[in-house]
């Protein structure tokens, strides 16, 4: 289905509920089917390197299983590389790792690392792997992915999530200000991290945007009510904001 802005559901989380006991369930890949049925657009999974939720074979299952795209979330290293161009996803969003954080704690320097990431995308791309970067809206790293030719990038609403009031307001700005930079150079925007219900309405109204990544809160509200209907109500709020 074609939309102009869609629900990109990240899965990790059902995999970090499995790992706690060492079994088999709850199933990540089930979980993908069940929010696909309900509206999701995509469905996005972190193979991180200690492997602390998605595994290999969890990648390998969603690469057969899957009917709508998979974005493999990958840190920007050599093994990274080598699984995403095994399974060939959809696409492949590159993100910074770091083994102690809890979550991902920020956007890429891609400015900074300007070389290394040249050759990710170079390879990604190549494969005929659809590549976005995921950065802080800073006009500094916007100009680096344009440099790069990425199609997309992922704008990091984690600080947006954290903060209110005035805080909150400025930080908007400042991702309104980043879609429109990126839009105007020709870079699909998407936008993820920390998004909820009660705050994904202004997000979701930046016209620029072109999907939304949301895992944690979804996956957390399914305890609750369910994961086809935590994805059903998130859908629905998108839509009433756009």
């Amino acid at each position: 289905m074609s939309r102009d802005l869609r629900l990109g559901v990240n899965i990790d989380h059902v995999a970090t509920v499995r790992n706690a006991r060492g079994a088999g369930y709850p199933d990540p890949v089930r979980a993908a089917l069940v929010a696909a049925q309900a509206g999701a657009d995509g469905i996005t999974a972190h193979l991180r390197e200690d492997r602390r939720h998605i595994t290999d074979d969890d990648i390998a299952r969603l690469s057969a299983e899957l009917s709508i795209p998979l974005n493999l979330e990958m840190a920007a290293t050599d093994e990274m590389l080598s699984i995403a161009l095994r399974h060939r996803p959809h696409a492949a969003c590159i993100v910074p790792e770091k083994r102690e954080e809890l979550t991902t704690e920020g956007g890429l320097d891609v400015a900074g690392h300007y070389d290394r990431m040249a050759r990710l995308v170079d390879t990604l791309g190549g494969a005929g792997i659809r590549v976005s970067l995921f950065i802080e809206p800073d006009a500094r790293q916007i100009e680096a992915a344009v440099r790069l030719g990425v199609p997309v990038i992922e704008l990091h609403t984690g600080l947006y999530a954290e903060v209110a009031g005035e805080a909150r307001a400025a930080e908007l700005r400042r991702l309104m200000d980043a879609a429109a930079l990126a839009a105007k150079n020709g870079i699909e925007v998407h936008a993820g991290h920390g998004l909820t219900f009660d705050n994904v309405a202004p997000i979701a109204a930046i016209r620029q945007v072109r999907e939304l990544n949301i895992g944690h809160f979804l996956v957390g509200e399914a305890l609750f009510v369910g994961l086809g209907e935590a994805v059903r109500t998130m859908r629905e709020a998108m839509d009433a904001a756009r």
